[in-house]
């Protein structure tokens, strides 16, 4: 195996800038061919481009006209995602109304309890199955807790 280092055949080192530029101008009338040569080629393509050119422009026009439309539709931020927000809003707001009222109700109970004689004794009377004398008292037993029978089945 042959690892010797070997000087590229394409590379050229230049000793000063002059050679530098003369060999530039050299080599511009070639670079002028060949930019008359693509020009040429490429001209039947620019004048059928330039024919077309309100065709083309109408498209383009079509194309960003109809990404917009898509984009305002179903895009991050669209219309479908905006009514969809917008209901989950109005869900969560008629939630916030019920939970103050609900929560009012539970401030009134409160302050009732705390203040209120009479609504105390009723909950004493109801909770503690408290009676004044000569009342009596009926308990109904709690249907969620079945009572136990002694019968044999």
């Amino acid at each position: 195996m042959d690892l010797r280092i070997r000087k590229f055949p394409t590379v050229r080192a230049f000793p000063n800038p002059e050679e530098k530029l003369r060999a530039v101008v050299d080599r511009a009338p070639e670079a002028e061919a060949f930019a008359e040569r693509c020009v040429e080629k490429a001209r039947p393509f620019l004048s059928a481009v330039y024919g077309a050119r309100r065709r083309l422009a109408t498209g383009g026009v079509i194309l960003l006209t109809g990404w917009m439309f898509l984009h305002v539709m179903f895009g991050a931020n669209g219309m479908v995602v905006y009514k969809t927000k917008r209901a989950e809003y109005q869900k969560l707001q008629s939630q916030i109304g019920q939970l103050q009222k609900e929560n009012d109700d539970y401030n009134r109970k409160i302050k009732a309890l705390q203040t209120d004689p009479k609504t105390i004794e009723k909950e004493a009377r109801e909770q503690l199955h408290y009676a004044k004398p000569g009342e009596v008292v009926y308990v109904n037993p709690d249907p969620a807790r079945p009572e136990q029978s002694t019968a044999k089945k």
